[in-house]
Parts: structure tokens; C-alpha cells; sequence
């Protein structure tokens, strides 16, 4: 039996939660607001034309500017009506409505997995290893996976971590900020940068 996510929890109980999430980031947009701290340390992170997994995708803010610099990107979110939205907004990227535990994306490999946005902790509960070994199974023998989410949403870091090392892959580099501020134990945010394991 299919566990339900904490997003699709939060959306039985309030119907009208992914449209006031799609608004929500459509209002910062008009305000000028910078939405692409994500984007600039990923398109960083790769050369040109790579190709990258924007896990969680949501309605396509990040994986949208992704394939505006350049890159060839494919995005999957659990939601959709939010990939509704990221087709709407960014019709030349490849969305797909998906569960990330269960990826199926034949053939693909991918020189970067970004999953921002807190969805880490909006995962079905007990999950988050399976998707993690997703992860590492659809990089490349030397891509890398940038997850980055918030402390005190029921996934603490130090089982992130568990997870991280059971399911193959590797940290290659932790920070508290998608500016690569440094990491402490006091950090409430955490952008974690993995490689899998030789």
C-alpha cells in the first residue's frame, strides 16, 4: 500500500494549499525578489548542458532557471497541480507527476540531482532512505546530489545522515545556506552536497 506523503497530508486537509504555495512564489516573483539562490550554486556546480533531476520540482522555480542557463533538466514532483504550474510557466522542460521513492525514468542518469524546497521532510514517513537510494541510483558514477531543508520538520539531521551513508552515497560537502555558509551543530538549515561512494 502506497504511504502518503506529508504533503499530500497537508493538501487532504487544506485543498487550496498548492495554489496558495504557486501564488505564494508568484507574489515574491513581482516583488523583485531574488528566487534563484538555488540555480546559481547548481549551475555552479556543472558544466554546460548537464543534465539534472530537479527532485521535488514543485511548480518549477528552480529546474525553470536551470533550463534557462542552459541545462537539460528534468523535473518530478508528487503534486499535480504543482507540475501543472511548472509546465505552464516552463513548457520546454521535461516535468513528469512522480513519487521519488518510486522514480521511473528509463535510460536516464543524471550529472546532478537538486531536491530543494524542504521536501526532504515532506516525504511519506520512513521513506526518505528509499529516495535516497533513488538518488544514487540515477547519478552518474561521478554526479552529485544537493539536498538542502530546514531542522525541526520530523527529519532531524543526524538520521539524514544515516540515510545518506545506507544508501551509497557520500557527503562531499555540508554548509547552512544555498551560499555555502559553513555548517555548525547550532545550524537550522542544512545544503548538503553528496557524491556516491566509490
Amino acid at each position: 500500500m502506497k504511504r502518503e506523503s506529508l504533503w499530500e497530508a497537508q493538501r487532504k486537509e487544506n485543498p487550496g494549499h498548492s495554489a496558495w504555495y504557486i501564488s505564494r512564489f508568484e507574489a515574491m516573483r513581482a516583488e523583485g525578489r531574488d528566487l534563484h539562490g538555488e540555480s546559481r550554486l547548481i549551475d555552479a556546480l556543472v558544466p554546460r548542458s548537464a543534465r539534472i533531476l530537479d527532485a521535488g520540482c514543485g511548480p518549477g522555480r528552480v529546474g525553470g532557471e536551470l533550463a534557462r542557463l542552459g541545462h537539460h533538466v528534468t523535473g518530478v514532483d508528487l503534486d499535480p497541480e504543482l507540475v501543472a504550474a511548472a509546465n505552464k510557466d516552463h513548457p520546454s522542460v521535461d516535468w513528469h507527476v512522480g513519487d521519488l521513492s518510486e522514480l521511473n525514468l528509463p535510460g536516464q542518469k543524471f550529472d546532478l540531482i537538486v531536491c530543494a524546497g524542504n521536501v526532504m521532510a515532506f516525504l511519506a514517513p520512513g521513506t526518505a532512505r528509499e529516495v535516497l537510494q533513488q538518488f544514487r541510483e540515477y547519478l552518474t558514477p561521478d554526479g552529485r546530489a544537493v539536498i538542502g531543508f530546514g531542522s525541526g520538520r520530523g527529519y532531524d539531521f543526524e538520521t539524514y545522515f544515516d540515510d545518506v551513508g545506507a544508501a551509497g552515497l557520500v557527503p562531499a560537502g555540508t554548509f547552512s545556506t544555498w551560499d555555502l555558509r559553513p555548517f555548525s551543530p547550532s545550524s537550522d538549515f542544512i545544503v548538503s552536497i553528496l557524491s556516491p561512494m566509490p
